[in-house]
């Protein structure tokens, strides 16, 4: 497990132009991941539902002098999913690169969350990465190359409360992952699996996940600009020999205190969890909520990469010096984990 953050990619002379494929590509982490593919020239494949997004993305794309070919596509449905595929590489060739990025979820205590509504985030976030995988992989086995990137997030380790259809749907990505990097592995195929386990970040889910918490959804400080996490995919899509990428160091240091000491991590989660979700601001009665529908649908806005977070949000992550120099900073970091540890305690056990 390698904790990565800001990632210089390989220059256009480094790789060829290749020909990858976002999900998720209207909005957030999976719109800065299409910017930064376009950088290098990479013929872009960009599926996800809103066609405003959609097609601002593609404008992206084309600005950078790239190709972009648009895929609306809602990958819960495996048939869609199965004929995108096809569709992508009958136009732009077979297909390098597949990014898992499309996501959905409901800001809400457990019990407050439909079992319809928990089944279209298990269905979208997990099943649809699975169905991506199905369809993309069958065809990379053929051709015996390929690289495939699951882009997680820490809650695929550690479940928070409010987000227990999200955190679920991660936490079975994460299973699936291992599981399938294990099969590749055993036939010694030369398509690689990797995961990017990713920290908060400033997109707009918080504008636009279905939300019924009172106040403003926001996301747990430190708060990474998404540009920090495109670099991150890109960086693991162009080295996928490892597992999986930690980006951030509050990723690295919940993870492992969530190894050494989960307990300890349910009591400091239960008292400040629910605070550290909201802004303090009443939420807006008029959010739209995409859970089954576009938010930029129907004549809505362009929501871009970036969320309502650019003043908090970190641009980059010293995580890139800690990737390069683990040995020198194996002995700081035990010593900053403890001290985390010995913090939390006092305040759980405070409660």
């Amino acid at each position: 497990m390698t904790p990565i953050g800001y990632c210089l990619c390989m220059s256009n002379d480094d790789v060829r132009r290749r020909v990858v494929a976002v999900t998720g590509a209207s909005g957030g982490v999976g719109r800065a991941v299409v910017r930064e593919f376009a950088k290098r020239g990479d013929s872009i494949a960009l599926l996800s539902r809103g066609e405003v997004g959609l097609s601002a993305a593609a404008d992206d794309v084309r600005g950078a002098g790239a190709t972009a070919m648009v895929v609306p596509v809602d990958v819960a449905d495996h048939a869609q999913i199965d004929a995108a595929v096809e569709r992508i590489e009958n136009e732009l060739g077979p297909i390098d690169i597949w990014v898992n990025s499309a996501f959905t979820s409901v800001f809400a205590p457990f019990a407050e969350i439909s079992p319809e509504e928990f089944a279209r985030v298990t269905e979208v976030t997990y099943l649809g990465a699975v169905y991506a995988t199905m369809a993309v992989l069958r065809r990379m086995r053929e051709r015996d190359a390929g690289t495939i990137v699951q882009v997680g997030s820490t809650l695929a380790y550690r479940g928070i409360p409010l987000q227990s259809a999200y955190c679920g749907a991660k936490h079975a990505m994460q299973g699936f992952h291992e599981s399938l990097r294990c099969e590749l592995l055993h036939d010694h195929s030369n398509v690689h699996v990797t995961m990017v386990q990713l920290p908060a970040v400033n997109t707009p889910q918080f504008s636009w996940v279905l939300s019924r918490l009172p106040e403003r959804a926001q996301p747990v400080p430190p708060i990474y600009q998404p540009e920090v996490a495109a670099r991150a995919v890109v960086y693991a899509a162009d080295h996928p020999d490892r597992r999986e990428y930690w980006v951030g160091a509050s990723t690295a240091a919940t993870l492992i205190v969530n190894a050494v000491a989960p307990g300890l991590l349910d009591r400091y989660l239960a008292r400040t969890g629910f605070e550290a979700q909201q802004t303090g601001q009443p939420k807006d009665p008029d959010q739209p909520a995409n859970l089954w529908e576009p938010a930029d649908g129907n004549g809505g806005r362009d929501f871009g990469a970036h969320g309502a977070f650019d003043q908090k949000a970190k641009p980059r992550s010293v995580q890139v010096f800690a990737s390069q120099h683990h040995a020198a900073l194996l002995g700081a970091g035990a010593a900053a984990v403890a001290g985390l540890v010995a913090t939390l305690g006092r305040k759980a056990w405070k409660s």
